[in-house]
This record gives C-alpha cells, structure tokens and sequence, in this order.
C-alpha cells in the first residue's frame, strides 16, 4: 500500500471512531471537530457526507486527478529543450528570468527547477553550512566602498580581471571594467571613475593584494607606515583604505563576483562577445544597468555620504608619484626614457634639483617641481605640445 493510501485508511478510522461515539451520545460535535483538528462546520460536513456514501465520502476526490492548472506536456519540453540548446551555462534563478522576459513565460521559478531538475538538466543543490553573521551594510551611499578583482574565463578561452567597485549599503555596482592584470593602474582607473561620477567618499575596503598594501609577513599584517601608490593617493583624498583580513571578512564582495560570474559569461557568450573592448562596452551600457536594477537594495538612511569634489585635478592625484633628481643634462630618468625639460622663464636649468615624476593610467608623463607642472610627455617619453610650467595644482 502506498504512503497515500494508508495515510487515508487511518484518517478514516480516525474519523469512525470518534463518529460512532457522537452517535452514542458521549461526544459533541464540537468535541468530534476538536479532536480531529477542524471546525465544527467541517465535521458536520464531513457527517453527512459518510452517512450518504459511507467510507467513500470521506476520501479526497482530488487525490488522483490532473491538477486543472497543470501545463501541458510540450510546454516543460520546450523548458528543456531551450535550457539544453541555448541556456545550458545558465543557472536556474538566470534562466528563470530569460524565459519571463524574452520568451513571455509566466509560471513560477520553483517550476522551472523542478522541471530542470527532473529532468536531469540541473543537480540540487548542496545543503548550505553553518550560518555566518554578516556585518551590517552601512547606513548611507558614500560611506564605504568595496574593490576587488576576479580573474576568471569571462568569454571563451580566455582569462581577463574583472575589477568591480561596489557600494556597502546598497550593492550598486559603481565600476566595473577587464582589465589583462589587476594592479596599481587598474585600481586608480576604478577610482577616477567613481569620485568623477559621484564625489569623494568615505573609505575603501580592499584585500591585501600588493598594489594595496605592503605586506611583509601574514602574521606581522600589512606595514602602515609604508604606504603604496594606491594608499598614498587616497591619503591625499581623505579616504580611509581599510584591509581585509580573510575572503570571509570580503564577503559582501565575494557573494557579488560568485553572482557576476554565474551571469556575465553566459551573456557575453549569447551576445557574440570575444573581444575585451567589445565586452567593456557591452558591460557598461547593457549589463550594469540591469544588473543593479536587479540587485540594488535600498539604504538603511535616506541621503548620501559622497562629498563633492573640489581641488587639484583629480588625474595628478590618482597617478603612480615617483621622485626623481634631475641631470646634468637637464633630463629626468624614469624607466629606461629620458625625459628633457624645456626651457623655463622662471630658471636657466633644473639640474640637480628634485622633481616628482607622475605616471597617468592611460600611459602619459608628467614631471613636476612642487605643485608646478614642467612638461608633459607621451608613453614614448616625447613632449606633448608647448610646456604648462605656468600650471598649479590647487
């Protein structure tokens, strides 16, 4: 006997028993109801249905019958079909959305898995392990930020970095660009993007990679006292960079590059994607916007903690600094080139004295005396166009 059909045997003993002692006058009806766990007006119900049909009435006339709403047999193979042919590295949640909006499917995301799963497209997953508290997000926009980078086979054969710049409070993604290294360079284009677009904020919490941090011994931490280019630049700012001590102490980050990676490739791949230009583009006009659409959650406080900002340009902050004493040739070494000043109304030569080297993201020179810029030069170290020794920096 079924598992149904002996839970149906019992119920209706059940029922025999505390009806026949109503019958003998030792039971109420609202003591029969009680006892079987409904109302007084099911139990009454329920009377009159065995007193006409005998144990029959009591039987669920459900049990057995196709459910009214159920969806036809060709429509869960068309499901199937479309996941193996055209969403095979989607995951169900992904799949579920790309069949309500572009295949004008309504029914339920738990379908469509038991679907999937039942037809051996997709495994159940794993039971999840012991719960973790997570660090309550930040009350406004603005007061902390998180960067990190992924590498990962975004399109096919080929590995890229992914750098993303996200907001605590609210998981909107700020930047996000491939990159062929993560690195020093990649993480003031991330920064220039975001303070451009949105302002100075208050902090930026990031792994303990070396463009961060130096790092001498994982017991000793990260050296304070010797800053990178990156914590240079966001001491000029204001920012605070807090290092994260563990992938777990990331987490907010992690859950989003597991979500990006579940995604992306997949949407790249369906838009005939393969080339990292291409991808950057398709990114920021076409998936960002629907991803933080999506993923966005509102913060805890009304406002926002992002400061306008006002100052020296923001490129000759978020550039590698480098000092450097100039020759007796009046040229400025800096990595096999040699960069030539000009000349100068304000001095006949700068030999010897000490100037700042700066290096742009996009592979530009600089080369400064105090806040005054002498000269800039291209990557190939060659002058570009008249010299800015009149230029200050705020």
């Amino acid at each position: 006997m079924s598992w149904t059909g002996a839970l149906r045997e019992v119920r209706t003993m059940r029922f025999e028993e505390v009806y026949g002692r109503v019958q003998r006058g030792r039971l109420s009806c609202a003591q029969a109801a009680d006892i079987l766990g409904m109302s007084e007006r099911n139990f009454l119900r329920y009377r009159r249905r065995y007193e006409a049909e005998g144990a029959e009435g009591l039987y669920d006339r459900r049990v057995g019958r196709v459910s009214g709403r159920r969806l036809a047999v060709d429509v869960a193979t068309r499901v199937i079909e479309l996941y193996a042919t055209r969403y095979f590295d989607f995951n169900v949640k992904h799949f579920h959305e790309k069949l309500v909006s572009e295949h004008g499917y309504k029914f339920s995301y738990s379908w469509t898995k038991r679907v999937l799963q039942d037809a051996g497209q997709v495994k159940p997953a794993k039971k999840r392990g012991v719960h973790r508290r997570k660090r309550p997000r930040k009350a406004l926009p603005g007061m902390m930020l998180h960067q990190d980078g992924s590498r990962h086979q975004w399109v096919a054969d080929v590995e890229w970095d992914l750098i993303v710049t996200l907001d605590d409070a609210t998981s909107e993604i700020y930047s996000a660009f491939f990159v062929e290294q993560e690195g020093t360079m990649s993480s003031f284009q991330a920064l220039r993007e975001v303070i451009g677009a949105r302002g100075l904020f208050g902090a930026l919490y990031a792994d303990r990679g070396s463009h961060y941090w130096i790092t001498k011994t994982a017991e000793q931490g990260v050296d304070e006292e010797t800053p990178t280019q990156v914590k240079r630049a966001l001491d000029q700012l204001g920012i605070t960079l807090i290092p994260a001590s563990a992938p777990e102490a990331r987490g907010r980050s992690e859950r989003m590059f597991g979500t990006l990676q579940g995604r992306l490739p997949q949407e790249l791949r369906a838009a005939g994607i393969t080339t990292m230009a291409a991808a950057n583009q398709y990114l920021r006009e076409v998936f960002l916007p629907a991803h933080n659409k999506a993923f966005r959650v509102p913060a805890a406080e009304p406002g926002t903690a992002f400061v306008a900002y006002i100052g020296r340009d923001l490129d000759d902050v978020l550039c590698i600094q480098e000092e450097r004493v100039v020759g007796r040739d009046n040229c400025v070494a800096y990595k096999r080139l040699s960069l030539q000043i000009p000349p100068d109304r304000h001095r006949h030569h700068y030999v010897k004295a000490k100037v700042r080297v700066h290096e742009y993201p996009d592979g530009r020179l600089a080369v400064f005396h105090g806040p005054r810029c002498l000269a800039r030069y291209g990557a190939d170290g060659k002058l570009i166009g008249e010299t800015e020794n009149a230029k200050t920096a705020a």
